[in-house]
């Protein structure tokens, strides 16, 4: 998101951000496009036919039909002016008109009528409605910077259920945010840093706000920010060096991912075993045979072992006031409301796993 350019919070031109937007199937003037050249086949068509039967046809002026009378001909039949000064004489002339041309005249129609529905009601239509959704956003998932990491997080957001109708992505490159609205998000182009660009998207109703803005100073910066902004939203931060993990926290993050860090923990697993790293990015995407999963405990669950959960999963550990309990420590053996659990469930099994 700002990999080239460090952001700058004062001394520049402030930047309008562009509207939420959502993807569309064929982009507006390459629907126009196709629209016209099918209008223009259809009258070229004509024109052939009545070029072909000319014979059929009378000029009432001087008697000769040349071809610039087929094509005046061919564009008053069609627009369904008649004047008359040319006419159709014989009878094939007149079932031409009756069978092939009346056809095409109302398919022309159409194509114009349906030209002005798409761009001048449906398209204005479709821009209230995306205002409305931008005035009305809430529990929503905000994702400020869309690189690999933001990617990878929508991605395995949408894997894991969440609609992506509810997120909202926001980048300062198009050809990311065309990704983006590939996956079904909402998306707009402005810069994360400020104030503005974060209250279009109503940043103190969201859900969760997740940060990966590719160069840490300008994550730090976006956490200040939205913090600011929004002081009882989660925030999760991506960070690249040990020493801004800190910095991180006092700007606001409630989560900070070090994926240097997750690397290490991977390759130092594979040394420890031939399997453990591969288990561990098993439980880290939902697409692997199981998931870390956290969640509050449930009502039917209090009172009873961290073993003995409703969802018949493995309770890892418990998070009691801020405090982190094994499955091992005695904490676990009775859960308490307010609990938070953390258990590993099998992933839906997939076709090939019958």
């Amino acid at each position: 998101m700002f990999e080239n350019h460090p952001p700058k919070r004062s001394g520049e031109q402030r930047r309008r951000f562009s509207p939420l937007r959502r993807a569309v199937q064929i982009p507006v003037w390459g629907d126009l496009g196709i629209r016209l050249s099918i209008a223009l086949a259809l009258i070229m068509l004509v024109v052939m036919i009545h070029w072909w039967d000319r014979d059929g046809l009378i000029d009432n002026t001087d008697g000769h039909v040349s071809f610039l009378d087929v094509v005046y001909f061919t564009m008053i039949s069609i627009t369904t002016t008649g004047f008359g000064d040319i006419a159709p004489i014989s009878d094939r002339a007149r079932l031409v008109e009756a069978v092939i041309v009346t056809p095409v005249r109302f398919a022309v129609l159409f194509i114009f009528v349906g030209t002005a529905y798409n761009f001048l009601i449906k398209r204005s239509w479709e821009k209230f409605r995306m205002a409305r959704i931008q005035d009305q956003l809430s529990n929503h998932v905000v994702v400020l910077g869309f690189g690999v990491s933001g990617k990878e997080a929508v991605e395995e957001l949408i894997e894991r259920g969440t609609d992506p109708a509810c997120i909202v992505v926001m980048d300062t490159a198009p050809e990311r945010l065309v990704h983006a609205e590939d996956l079904g998000c909402n998306v707009i182009e402005a810069d994360a840093t400020r104030d503005d660009n974060l209250r279009a998207v109503r940043i103190d109703q969201a859900q969760t706000v997740l940060v990966s803005a590719g160069r840490d100073d300008a994550s730090i910066l976006i956490v200040l920010t939205v913090r600011h902004l929004a002081p009882n939203v989660p925030i999760s931060v991506v960070v690249r060096a040990d020493d801004n993990e800190l910095l991180a926290r006092q700007a606001g993050a409630d989560k900070v991912i070090n994926p240097v860090r997750f690397t290490g923990l991977l390759l130092a697993g594979s040394a420890r075993g031939a399997h453990i790293a591969e288990y561990l990015a098993d439980l880290a995407s939902v697409t692997g045979r199981v998931q870390l999963v956290e969640r509050p405990v449930k009502p039917e669950e209090i009172g009873k072992s961290l073993s003995a959960l409703a969802t018949g999963g493995r309770g890892m550990r418990i998070y009691r006031n801020g405090r982190a309990c094994g499955f091992w420590e005695p904490e676990t053996d009775a859960l308490q409301a307010g609990d938070v659990v953390v258990e590993i469930l099998p992933s839906a099994p997939t076709e090939s796993e019958g």
